[in-house]
């Protein structure tokens, strides 16, 4: 063995839901013992060390700390952060290929991921996918990572996905002694079955018109109505008539849940359902950190963000959701950089009409006063009220309805099957556009793929006493596009300009 040997590894880093390359660099030299990590790095790298001591010596091999030499770790690029464990593989391979203690093996098309326990064993990381992706992009071949993470990151084609259990069995397979299969990508997609269907909910046939036209569209909803009548059912309901992620879709969910800290056993392939309280912060439900993460509206992409009791939020939490409501995306600014978070989901909120909840019930008088209303109310800001397409009125329903006994055809199924029929539609119309619903079309693109009969023309003529903002003009076509999408319609029609409209009206 030389006197100064180096050896380089590559590993990654995880910024937002995307990967970096990081070059390991390890560096013996003469001198008296020292184990030293430069490059930025935080003090759960720092504390790596000492894993990688253990880990070494539990595996049958001579540990850094029996080495009276110099130790050098550089983790390049350096003037960028690193944090994190998942650097102890790398840290470990370029130990032992500097001290020449395995076999001589290739480097540059392999990339190595993993948190090391004291035995030995290779504990799972986040961000899996996201590094998966960016190996392939960058042009390696070969990742090792833990058990635990290897379907996840098997979704991507033309790269070998090495599961690793310990250390000792990733030596014995780099010098060809035990062989470890590569994982092949597999799904697994949930039976339905067990989401709320629409049948259970008895009346409301207005609240559930709505939901299946946010449904179809990827539209926004606001539920207004008094204490239990069913908003919350309502919502819980739309997931079950929401299409099944598609694979490029499936891909986003998880490398953001991957991103957020979750170790996952594999693709995630049902639709998100984030249901924050209302006490969430603001970085809760945005996202950010020391180490930016997802919050619950990236969380919520491809699927349902409802916010129940919506006035009840912090106001800039709510202000917060006008950005990625429009854009699909929230960006995080700090000192050190900006990242973007994916953020196109659907808001369903509900709200009481009053503090006490029951003005404007047929049954129950309203205890609040006139200033206390409005004051209420305008907790939701105009801006904010703007953005969401679908506004119902929800009513308590009668007591007689509700004893009504039998059984009731399940309705969720059937709703379901046209709502796929309406994305199809939608997914052919947009096919060399970089969008999926009609709810993200731009005014641009409503002038061109939402054509008005003369009576609908007229209708939206009409509606210049109402003082329709510029972007509420263009949400009320897109959501007339949806409602002749349901009907089978190329053409909108009064009839579907008229109902969209409807539902951009509040009783006050």
């Amino acid at each position: 063995m030389s006197i100064h040997s180096l050896a380089t590894v590559y590993s990654a880093e995880l910024e937002g839901v995307d990967a970096r390359l990081i070059e390991v660099e390890v560096d013996l030299n003469v001198g008296l013992h020292a184990f030293t990590i430069v490059g930025l790095a935080d003090k759960a790298l720092n504390e790596a060390r000492e894993r990688v001591n253990s880990a070494l010596k539990n595996s049958g091999v001579k540990p850094p700390n029996r080495e009276n030499r110099r130790i050098t770790v550089n983790l390049a690029p350096a003037d960028v952060k690193k944090s994190g464990s998942q650097y102890d593989l790398a840290l470990a391979l370029g130990y032992l290929r500097a001290t020449e203690q395995i076999a001589p093996f290739e480097t540059k098309n392999k990339l190595f991921i993993g948190e090391l326990a004291l035995d030995g064993r290779v504990r799972p990381i986040v961000g899996a996918l996201s590094i998966a992706e960016m190996a392939k992009r960058l042009g390696f071949s070969e990742l090792y990572l833990p058990e635990e993470n290897a379907r996840e990151a098997s979704v991507i084609k033309n790269l070998t996905i090495t599961a690793i259990p310990t250390l000792q069995s990733l030596v014995l397979h780099l010098e060809a002694k035990e062989i470890l299969p590569p994982t092949i990508f597999s799904i697994h997609e949930r039976e339905r079955g067990n989401e709320i269907d629409f049948s259970e909910i008895k009346g409301q046939e207005h609240a559930k018109r709505a939901l299946t036209i946010a449904a179809a569209g990827g539209h926004n909803v606001l539920l207004v109505g008094s204490p239990g009548v069913g908003k919350s059912l309502l919502a819980q309901a739309l997931s079950g008539i929401l299409p099944s992620l598609n694979l490029e879709e499936a891909i986003e969910v998880t490398k953001i849940r991957s991103a957020s800290g979750t170790v996952l056993p594999g693709l995630v392939t049902e639709r998100p359902f984030r249901a924050p309280h209302h006490t969430a912060s603001l970085i809760a439900l945005v996202g950010g950190g020391p180490q930016p993460k997802p919050g619950e509206i990236s969380l919520a992409h491809r699927g349902v963000l409802f916010l129940d009791e919506v006035p009840e939020f912090q106001r800039s939490a709510l202000e917060s959701l006008r950005q990625p409501l429009e854009s699909g995306s929230v960006t995080i600014a700090r000192a050190k950089g900006t990242l973007s978070f994916p953020a196109r989901f659907t808001l369903v909120a509900a709200m009481n009409p009053c503090p006490c909840g029951f003005y404007g019930d047929q049954e129950k008088e309203c205890r609040c006063g006139a200033y206390e209303i409005i004051r209420y109310q305008k907790k939701i800001s105009g801006p904010l009220l703007d953005r969401i397409d679908l506004q119902v009125k929800v009513s308590r329903v009668a007591i007689d309805e509700l004893q009504k006994r039998g059984e009731r055809p399940k309705e969720t199924p059937c709703i379901r099957a046209a709502v796929e029929k309406v994305r199809e539609v939608q997914k052919e119309r947009f096919r060399a556009l970089p969008i999926h619903v009609n709810s993200e079309m731009s005014s641009k693109l409503v002038d061109e793929f939402v054509p008005l009969t003369p009576a609908a023309k007229d209708f939206m003529s009409s509606l210049k006493k109402h003082h329709l903002s510029p972007r509420g003009y263009y949400r009320l076509l897109k959501t007339a596009r949806t409602i002749a999408d349901l009907e089978e319609k190329t053409i909108v029609d009064l009839p579907h300009v008229a109902e969209a409209f409807s539902y951009r009206i509040r009783e006050e």
